[in-house]
């Protein structure tokens, strides 16, 4: 991918530059703690990690945080792991989520949506209200800080409720989506140990109502310290024996209680996909997350009490946590509970319009989807109140970015981000002032001191190199869970570079300062020497009608050779010839590499993914290596676990 200076596709207008929040900090940051006047975003981000102090306690000033005891000093210790943030200092994550109550009441802070895509709203005094009677209900359960109160929950207002109340009450938040599985739901939730689960009866999606009343009677079983389970009737039965009802706790008209915790108090617990061995569980911090969320939905989404945020997503994904941060900056945030493609491919972009979302995010593969089907948003749906697309999930391909900008506004902010679960944060994506280039991220995020680095710990520009955070970010894990001395936490980050966060992927910092990502690093295919991202096959492999999805893997051999097959997925009705495999192999020889053209192209029923849609390259190049596929993949957490099965044959019959 060239990154020698093409003209941008967007490019923001001197009056949106002018009236961006981020544009307003920096001037009162110069005001206040010697932030650079002049320079831009380069300039105030290079400021922010420079003086990475100097910046958080500038963030915290700015958004007002109310720390109920100071801190000490902003950074007690900048060691990676193990960095201590605002020692001293005590505060609370839902006190902050609720304050636009105090002046937004009856607004709307949630719109909930399900798949009549007619939006229900819930006010500011009811959240703030339903949120003071549940939280005084798990105190009088016994709930105490440090607690973990689990929530098996699609993305309704109820869900939002219970974390809010159990970060209200000091208690650690944790959640799956009810299309988890038991097996997957344990992996997770016996882990931390909950004393608390809500719980629905079921769930609709696809138009389809699915009963997981025997599922959860399964989790009560193998949940000993349970305390108390909560029964949600999204599907209108009675509670189950012993079950205590939602309504009955959410019904008091109480002020909520907040909890002042330490500022590295754990907040929830999120879990890493988990595709090998039990899923990491991944703990971070009221502070941290409070602090890192108001600077990423602040400043970098650009949002605030006028705005309406959308991001498809479910319980069992980071993403819903970062949504329901939402309502730290006062925004209105949009529950969508249904599949992302009910009635038709194009239903979020008219959850969208019939919501009025400023910010909608979604992921790369449902843009490519769209594109593939002929939807038209803008042609069959009123989206101008949309002023920023975001995509997440996996990289945008450059005619993701060509499609949105075609197909739904000119003048559309196209916002590709990066991050990951274990900051539950973005490292590069969104900046409202700068500039969107095809097919790459806008920059850095401010007090991410994000770099690309060769093996030897040598920074690179318009190189590929490997993801790395040179400096702590306050939403890094405070640890994993049952990870008594550190090493998983250590292991998983930092054991290329000490004191380095290495994350994983391959990225390009351009001379531009935008980032291109190329994808995992663990699944990098390395032919001749050349090593190339599998997004990198996958943006153009995918270009041809006849591919709905492709997967690509290169595995040593033992003879020192390299085989390297690209699995494909059709669409409906094509077929592999020998046309078809010609151009597949013309277009990875002519767009990307000759090198990189695979050995083989095998079709196969479908592509495994994680349970939040990521491809599983590494337990399927496993799988191909010989592994055993209880040893290769952990199947609670793949998606369709039968597709696994042609892979395994493969291995078996291949000589």
């Amino acid at each position: 991918m060239s990154t020698v200076n093409p003209q941008p596709l967007w490019q923001p207008t001197a009056e949106r530059i002018a009236e961006a929040r981020i544009t307003r900090f920096q001037a009162w940051a110069t005001e206040h703690h010697g932030a650079p006047a002049d320079g831009g975003y380069a300039a105030l981000h290079r400021w922010s990690v420079e003086e990475l102090e100097t910046f958080w306690k500038a963030v915290t000033e700015w958004f007002d945080v109310r720390f109920t005891t100071p801190y000490k000093r902003v950074l007690g210790d900048r060691s990676m792991p193990g960095a201590q943030w605002f020692p001293g200092a005590t505060l609370n994550y839902a006190e902050h989520a609720l304050r636009a109550a105090d002046f937004r009441a009856d607004e709307p802070a949630l719109l909930h949506v399900d798949e009549t895509h007619d939006p229900r709203p819930v006010t500011w005094a009811d959240l703030r209200r339903q949120v003071g009677s549940l939280a005084a209900e798990l105190r009088a359960l016994g709930v105490r800080p440090g607690d973990r109160v689990s929530g098996y929950l699609p993305n309704i207002p109820e869900a939002v409720v219970a974390l809010l109340a159990t970060a209200a009450v000091g208690g650690v938040w944790t959640s799956c989506a009810p299309d988890f599985g038991a097996r997957s739901v344990l992996d997770r939730f016996q882990q931390v140990e909950p004393v608390v689960l809500f719980t629905v009866d079921g769930y609709r999606y696809g138009g389809k109502e699915h009963d997981r009343r025997e599922i959860v009677a399964e989790l009560r079983r193998e949940l000993p310290t349970l305390r108390a389970v909560v029964h949600i009737p999204l599907l209108g039965t009675d509670a189950p024996d012993g079950a205590l009802e939602w309504s009955a706790l959410t019904a008091a008209d109480t002020a909520p209680v907040f909890e002042q915790v330490p500022f590295d108090h754990p907040l929830w617990v999120l879990y890493s996909s988990g595709t090998t061995g039990l899923p990491k569980a991944i703990v971070q911090s009221q502070g941290g997350i409070l602090v890192e969320h108001l600077k990423q939905l602040g400043l970098h989404c650009d949002l605030g009490p006028e705005d309406r945020f959308f991001w498809y997503t479910s319980t069992g994904w980071m993403m819903w946590n970062f949504l329901v941060s939402g309502l730290l900056t006062g925004t209105t945030v949009v529950l969508y509970d249904g599949s992302p493609g009910h009635p038709d491919t194009g239903a979020q972009w008219r959850i969208a319009e019939r919501t009025g979302a400023t910010l909608y995010g979604t992921s790369a593969a449902y843009v490519m989807a769209c594109r593939k089907a002929g939807v038209h948003p803008s042609r069959d749906h009123d989206l101008s109140a949309v002023k920023c697309v975001a995509t997440t999930g996996s990289p945008l391909p450059p005619d993701g970015f060509r499609w949105l900008h075609d197909e739904v506004r000119h003048d559309l902010w196209i916002a590709s981000v990066s991050g990951g679960t274990d900051v539950c944060s973005c490292f590069a994506g969104a900046v409202p002032t700068l500039p969107v280039h095809i097919g790459e991220l806008q920059a850095p995020c401010l007090g991410t001191d994000l770099q690309s680095w060769d093996p030897s710990g040598k920074p690179l520009t318009d190189e590929v190199g490997e993801l790395v955070v040179t400096n702590p970010m306050p939403s890094m894990p405070i640890h994993f869970w049952n990870d008594p001395d550190g090493s998983r936490y250590h292991d998983s980050y930092f054991d290329t570079y000490p004191g380095v966060w290495r994350h994983g992927d391959w990225i390009t910092l351009t001379s531009r300062g935008s980032v291109v990502i190329h994808g995992r690093s663990d699944s990098t295919l390395n032919r001749q020497g050349v090593r190339m991202g599998s997004a990198d096959i996958y943006e153009a492999v995918e270009r041809l009608p006849e591919i709905k999805e492709s997967l690509v893997v290169g595995i040593e051999q033992p003879d020192g050779g390299y085989w390297m097959p690209l699995f494909v997925h059709l669409a409906p009705g094509a077929t592999l010839d020998d046309d078809l495999t010609d151009r597949i192999r013309k277009t990875i020889r002519t767009q990307l590499s000759p090198r990189h053209v695979p050995d083989e192209i095998i079709e196969v029923p479908g592509i495994p993914h994680t349970l939040t849609g990521k491809r599983i390259e590494v337990p399927v190049k496993r799988l191909l290596q010989g592994t055993p596929l209880e040893k290769a993949v952990n199947p609670g957490s793949i998606d369709n676990l039968d597709l696994l099965a042609h892979y395994q044959e493969l291995a078996r019959t291949r000589p």
